[in-house]
C-alpha cells in the first residue's frame, strides 16, 4: 500500500507531505484546489512523462517521492527480474530538474521510466471518471477475465510459450527467404564460383608468378650480369680471389719482419672464402637462367587469367579472389543443405504451436469458466447502484489464431432496461451507466487480484442521493481488505472514509499554494456539512453531516 506521499515544487504545491491509511482515504476539497495535481505528482511516481512547465520554481527541481509498504504481496521475483533492491518498505522517488531531465530510482537504484510503469502496475490502479472508454480496450476486458479466473500464472506460461513461438516462425521465415534468394542467385554464383575455381588459384601464388615474370623477361640482361661478375671474382690472372692469394702471400714474406702482418694475411683470407662462395652462388643463378620464351608465355597469360578475374569480381588481391571462391562454395553449399534446416525448423515450429494451443485451450477453459461468475457479479453490483434490470454478459469468442494475450476475443455485453437485446457495452451504455459498470468491473478485479492500492478519482460525477450513497458503499467495502484513496466531491460518498484530507488553495506573497490537511471529527463535520450546503453552513446541514458521518445527534 502507499505509506506516504511527499511532493517537493509541483504546480501549486511548494511542498506537501501525505501518510494514508491502509483502508479507506477520503480527499475532498473545492474545485480548483489541486485534487488533480495530487494525481499528476502520483502518475510521475507512476512512470509518466515529466513537463517541465509543471514545476511550481522553475529554479528548483521537482521532487516527488512515495513509500509502498510490499509486504505479503509476493513482488520479490519482480525486483530479481528487474535487479533491484527488494525492501518491504520500498521507495520511490522521481526527480524533474529545470532544464527537463528526469531521474527515477527504487530505493536508491536509479531505473528507466519503462520500469516504473511495469513497477506501478502491482502497486496502484487508478480509476477515473474517463476511464469508460477501456471498456473498448480489448486487452482490458482480457485482464478482467483473467484476474477474476487467477489466471496469472498460466498466461505468463501461455506468454513464454508464445514468444518461442514467435522467435522460430521469424527464423523460419527468415531462412525461407534466405533460400529464396538463394535460389534466384544460385546459378550466377555457381557461374562465378566455377570461374574461380577453374583457376585452381592458391594464396601467394602471383607474387611467385610475377617474381618469374620479371626473370624470364630480362633473362640476357641477368645472364650478362652474372658472368661478369662471376669473371671479375675467379678469372685466374686478374679476379679478385687471385689478387687476393698474391696479398696474402705477400704479408706472409714480412711475417717476421713486422708484428700484426700475420694477422692482416688471415683477414684477407677470410674474405677470400666468403667471396669464394659468393661465386659459387653466382655460377649456381647463372646455371639455372636461361631464355625460355615459352615459358614466359604460359607464366603472362595465367597472370592475365587471374587479373582478369581479379577486375571482373572487384577483388583488390589474388587472396581476396580465393576467399570470394571459398564463400561462393559455402554459400552455394548452404543453398544446397537448406531445405533440410527448413524442414527441421518446421518441425521445431509444429511442436512449439502445438504446445502454446493447448495452452491457449486452458486459457479459454478457465475464462469461460470465470465469465459466468463475472456476470453475476457485475449484475450484483448494478442493482446496487440503481440499475436492478440491467443485464452484463461476457462473450468470449475464438480470436481467429494464436495473440499474444492467447487465442480468444472478449466482449462485454449490455442492457440497461432487460428489454432489449445484449449489445455491445460501448455501443449502448451512456456515459454514467458506463461508469458504473466499470466501478463495478474494478471493484470485482481488485478483489480478485488483491491490489495494494486503489484510487478513485471522482467516479461519483453525474450521480447522487441513493446512488452515491450505494457508490460510497461499495469504495467503502474495498477499504475493508485494501487500501483505497478516493477523490470526491459528494457528501454521501466522502462520509464512508475514516481517513479524511481537505485540499485547499493558500495566498502566499509568491502566489497562490496547494495545501492539504487531515481533518479531524469536528473538521469532518464541518467539510460534510459545506458539501451539503454550499459556503453558508447551516444547523440542517452540520446535523445532516453528524448522521452521514454515524456520529448522532450529539455534540
Amino acid at each position: 500500500m502507499l505509506e506516504r506521499l511527499s511532493i517537493e515544487n509541483y504546480a501549486l504545491i511548494q511542498q506537501l507531505e501525505l501518510e494514508l491509511s491502509p483502508s479507506l482515504n477520503i480527499v475532498t476539497g473545492e474545485t480548483g484546489a489541486g485534487k488533480s495535481i495530487l494525481l499528476g505528482a502520483l502518475g510521475l511516481i507512476m512512470g509518466n512523462r515529466a513537463d517541465t512547465a509543471a514545476l511550481q520554481d522553475a529554479g528548483r527541481n521537482c521532487v516527488i517521492e512515495a513509500v509502498f509498504d510490499l509486504g505479503g504481496h509476493g513482488l520479490e521475483p519482480f525486483f530479481d527480474e528487474y535487479e533491484l533492491d527488494y525492501e518491504r518498505h520500498t521507495v520511490v522517488r522521481r526527480i524533474v530538474t529545470p532544464a527537463g531531465k528526469s531521474r527515477a530510482y527504487v530505493n536508491d537504484i536509479p531505473v528507466q521510466l519503462a520500469t516504473l510503469k511495469a513497477l506501478s502496475a502491482h502497486l496502484i490502479d487508478i480509476h477515473s471518471q474517463n476511464q469508460g472508454a477501456l471498456t473498448a480496450d480489448g486487452d482490458f476486458r482480457l485482464r478482467v477475465i483473467d484476474s477474476l479466473a487467477g489466471n496469472g500464472m498460466l498466461r505468463a506460461e501461455y506468454g513464454r510459450a508464445y514468444r518461442a513461438l514467435r522467435e522460430r516462425e521469424e527464423a523460419l521465415a527468415r531462412l525461407r527467404e534466405e533460400a529464396e534468394r538463394g535460389r534466384r542467385d544460385e546459378e550466377y554464383m555457381r557461374y562465378q564460383w566455377q570461374q574461380i575455381a577453374a583457376l585452381r588459384l592458391r594464396g601467394g601464388e602471383l607474387q611467385e608468378l610475377e617474381a618469374r615474370q620479371r626473370e624470364l623477361s630480362h633473362a640476357d640482361t641477368i645472364l650478362s650480369a652474372l658472368s661478369e661478375a662471376g669473371g671479375l671474382l675467379e678469372n685466374d690472372e686478374t679476379g679478385i680471389l687471385a689478387s687476393l692469394k698474391h696479398a696474402a702471400a705477400a704479408l706472409r714474406r714480412i711475417d717476421g719482419m713486422l708484428e700484426g702482418t700475420a694477422a692482416l694475411a688471415e683477414r684477407i683470407r677470410s674474405a677470400g672464402v666468403e667471396l669464394k662462395d659468393v661465386g659459387t652462388e653466382i655460377v649456381s643463378l647463372a646455371g639455372r637462367m636461361e631464355s625460355d620464351p615459352a615459358e614466359l608465355e604460359a607464366v603472362d597469360n595465367r597472370i592475365g587469367a587471374i587479373y582478369d578475374l581479379m577486375r571482373r569480381y572487384g577483388a583488390s588481391s589474388s587472396d581476396e579472389l580465393v576467399a570470394l571462391g571459398n564463400d561462393l562454395a559455402a554459400r552455394l553449399a548452404a543453398i544446397t543443405g537448406c531445405d533440410e534446416a527448413i524442414a527441421e525448423l518446421e518441425g521445431e515450429v509444429a511442436g512449439l504451436r502445438a504446445a502454446a494451443e493447448g495452452l491457449a485451450g486452458r486459457l479459454t477453459e478457465s475464462r469461460r469458466k470465470a465469465s459466468a461468475g463475472l456476470d453475476v457479479q457485475v449484475a450484483g453490483v448494478l442493482a446496487r447502484l440503481g440499475m436492478p434490470m440491467a443485464r452484463f454478459a461476457t462473450d468470449i469468442v475464438p480470436a481467429g489464431g494464436l495473440l499474444a494475450s492467447g487465442a480468444d476475443s472478449v466482449r462485454f455485453l449490455f442492457d440497461a432496461n432487460g428489454s432489449g437485446a445484449l449489445q455491445e457495452l460501448e455501443r449502448v451504455a451512456s456515459g454514467g451507466e458506463t461508469s458504473r459498470v466499470m466501478l463495478a468491473l474494478k471493484s470485482i478485479v481488485a478483489r480478485s487480484t488483491k491490489l495494494p492500492t486503489i484510487l478513485f478519482d471522482e467516479i461519483d460525477t453525474g450521480v447522487s442521493g441513493r446512488i452515491a450513497d450505494a457508490m460510497g458503499g461499495i469504495i467503502a467495502e474495498l477499504g475493508d481488505s485494501m487500501q483505497v484513496v478516493n477523490i470526491t466531491h459528494l457528501p454521501q460518498v466522502a462520509s464512508k472514509g475514516e481517513t479524511h484530507f481537505f485540499v485547499y488553495k493558500e495566498a502566499t506573497p509568491s502566489g497562490n499554494v496547494t495545501r492539504i490537511r487531515l481533518l479531524d471529527r469536528e473538521g469532518r463535520i464541518g467539510e460534510i456539512a459545506k458539501m451539503l450546503s454550499g459556503s453558508e453552513v447551516t444547523e440542517a446541514a452540520v446535523a445532516q453531516a453528524r448522521t452521514l458521518l454515524g456520529y448522532g445527534s450529539g455534540k
